[in-house]
């Protein structure tokens, strides 16, 4: 009994022996566990690349330990400059203070954000480094706990065009002014744009340009099926042209076009505007006691009682909680349009967000939630580029002017286009106007396609665009073309067109077959449609008659008898949503009986639904509506909070 009593304790010490050591294996000093990533380290620099929002991200990635970075190089990438490469660098700087890979995304650059984060994982996975450790924990942020209260008359979310703008004119008026922003840079889809519209601006009747105002009013509610707000269209029309002037003044300085006969002001020179928009809310904002505040997110609108906004509670960067009470606010938060989910749902549109990133919104479901009504025509967006999903790729291969061969060809009318099933759906002389072009394509699916054949690849390899009879060069915006101007011209043969073609194909960018069948089966069309609408182009293109779309001969460019032929992917590029708000011409945001919801204005995009139906249409307007719904809704902010003083 004695022995069986002694051999039962035995095997349990055994036991515990056991359980222990196994316990211990698992846990390696330095915090080191049992990863077999960090069985293989060896102390060093590794690379890792990812690709990020506009292009790859290239880092070197040090280590001594498997579970410490030393040092992190961005070799290089391309996202864009002020945000996206400010973002890479807001990454690197926690990861390595944190020694963690588990960092938020910078608002606004979520996508550099996240491959920033990756391209760092693989180099530290090349390494051999112990990612378990590295995706553990988190960078405690500093103010998480903290409320910090303040005080203003007015305060303004979003410093877009629309938001400084807003901020101050009524800085300007004698308000307090408080203007948040949830990213690190001040100028929103402003630093991207290329031209506003101010409606017979000193500029334009200097140079003889002048618009027929009651004209210009009733066409456009017209041609909007009369769905619009004639008075804030009279408003936007008449008083737009005093912006060009206030603009002027403030030190931002655009540079008059005739477009066409169309009034344009090119903004100035990309570089300088940020810059010159921060100088402008130094000068009257901060000026006169208030604040901008950067990197903070509005996250909730402060109602009292009586239903009234009286302030906005945000989340700051390092995650202290800011509650700001004021007499007026005024969204200036540019919309939704990327958030593809809630523009799928309004709209239907499947394409590309070339817009900003950070505009995902949430300022207007804060502005619903505090009452305000949801437009009858909600849903419309900005869609006014057609892009071709190969030229990013192409552009790590190919220098910029051959890049962008397949883009040229989606803005010409000499090439027959398709949708997905195969099957033409216009006139391809819509590609010569940007909105048309835009809309009848999305209208028919997520992309659609441009057919090259053989002999039109030859004509273009040989002459041009002269070859195949463009009309004119493809009319992109400048800065597609920037960086190859002196070889954008119809004359100019088009050197390697086969290659660069097949390699489109290659990357997965586009389609190719030596039949039509088989380009058809291959760009996942169907067949027979395919096969009957290119042969019905095919004979149009040889009596000069097109009996589908009455295309003008001019353009029914010869398809050749022999493959292979060519499906350029063609994407539509959305720069924004409109509309989100309904708002009276003192921009008042109004609830659903139509009368304000006191203490609430809305300008920029998300006011700019009572100018368009259900999509828009306008050339420069965007912009232009952009900075004089700011200045004239500031002044009304800013106007009410005195008031109320």
């Amino acid at each position: 009994m004695r022995n069986r009593n002694f051999t039962k304790k035995m095997l349990m010490l055994t036991f515990c022996m056991v359980l222990i050591v196994s316990m211990l294996s698992g846990c390696k000093g330095n915090g080191e566990s049992a990863n077999s990533s960090s069985s293989s380290f060896k102390a060093g620099t590794f690379a890792g690349e990812a690709e990020g929002k506009e292009g790859v991200i290239k880092v070197e990635v040090t280590m001594d330990e498997p579970d410490k970075i030393k040092d992190i190089k961005i070799v290089s990438q391309s996202e864009t400059g002020g945000l996206g490469d400010n973002a890479l660098e807001k990454i690197k700087d926690q990861i390595l203070e944190g020694q963690t890979l588990a960092v938020d995304a910078v608002s606004g650059a979520s996508l550099s954000s996240e491959a920033m984060l990756a391209a760092v994982e693989d180099a530290v996975t090349k390494g051999g480094g112990n990612l378990e450790v590295l995706k553990a924990g988190g960078v405690q942020k500093a103010g998480e706990g903290k409320t910090e209260k303040l005080e203003s008359d007015v305060v303004v979310v979003g410093a877009g065009a629309s938001g400084v703008s807003a901020a101050v004119t009524a800085a300007d008026k004698g308000a307090k002014v408080i203007i948040i922003e949830k990213t690190g840079v001040i100028g929103g889809a402003s630093n991207l744009s290329w031209a506003g519209k101010f409606y017979n601006s000193s500029a334009a009747t200097d140079n003889n340009l002048k618009v027929n105002v009651e004209k210009e009013i009733a066409d456009w509610i017209v041609n909007n099926h009369w769905r619009v707000d004639a008075a804030a269209i009279r408003q936007y029309v008449t008083k737009s042209g005093e912006t060009y002037d206030w603009l002027a003044e403030k030190g931002y300085k655009t540079s008059f076009l005739n477009f066409f006969g169309e009034q344009l002001h090119v903004l100035p020179a990309y570089e300088t505007r940020e810059e010159t928009l921060r100088k402008m809310l130094a000068e009257s904002v901060e000026q006169k006691g208030g604040q901008v505040i950067t990197e903070t997110t509005a996250t909730k609108l402060i109602t009292n009682e009586a239903g009234e906004v009286t302030g906005i509670v945000a989340e700051k960067s390092d995650g202290t909680t800011l509650e700001i009470t004021a007499k007026s606010v005024v969204m200036a938060t540019g919309g939704y349009a990327a958030n593809s989910e809630m523009v799928k749902e309004a709209f239907g549109f499947e394409g590309v967000n070339g817009g900003l990133g950070q505009n995902v919104g949430e300022g207007l479901k804060m502005a619903w939630e505090a009452g305000a009504k949801v437009p009858d025509n909600f849903g419309g967006q900005m869609l006014h580029q057609t892009l071709a999903r190969a030229t990013q790729g192409l552009k790590a291969q190919y220098e910029p002017f051959e890049a962008s061969y397949p883009l040229m060809l989606t803005y010409l009318p000499n090439f027959m286009n398709v949708g997905s099933s195969g099957a033409r759906f216009r006139d391809e002389a819509a590609t010569l106007t940007s909105v048309a072009a835009a809309n009848t394509s999305a209208f028919n699916g997520a992309y659609h396609m441009v057919i090259v054949s053989k002999s039109q690849l030859a004509a273009l390899q040989s002459k041009g665009m002269k070859g195949v009879n463009a009309p004119s060069l493809p009319g992109m915006p400048p800065e597609f073309y920037a960086e190859f101007a002196d070889q954008f011209t119809l004359e100019n043969p088009w050197v390697n067109a086969e290659k660069v073609f097949d390699s489109m194909v290659e990357n997965g960018d586009g389609y190719k077959g030596n039949t039509i069948e088989e380009l058809a089966t291959n760009a996942g069309m169907d067949v027979d449609v395919f096969v009957e609408n290119y042969n019905s182009y095919k004979e149009a293109t040889k009596t000069g008659v097109d009996t589908e779309f009455g295309k003008a001969a001019d353009y029914l460019e010869p398809m050749g008898e022999e493959g292979p032929y060519y499906a350029i992917v063609a994407e539509i590029n959305n720069l924004g949503s409109v509309g989100g708000l309904l708002v009276n011409t003192k921009f008042q945001v109004l609830n659903d009986k139509r009368t304000p919801v006191k203490g609430l204005f809305a300008v920029g995009l998300e006011s700019e639904g009572v100018l368009f139906n259900d999509t828009y249409v306008g050339n420069g307007v965007g912009i232009g509506y952009s900075f004089t719904s700011g200045r004239l809704g500031g002044e009304s902010a800013a106007n009410s909070a005195l008031k109320a003083n």
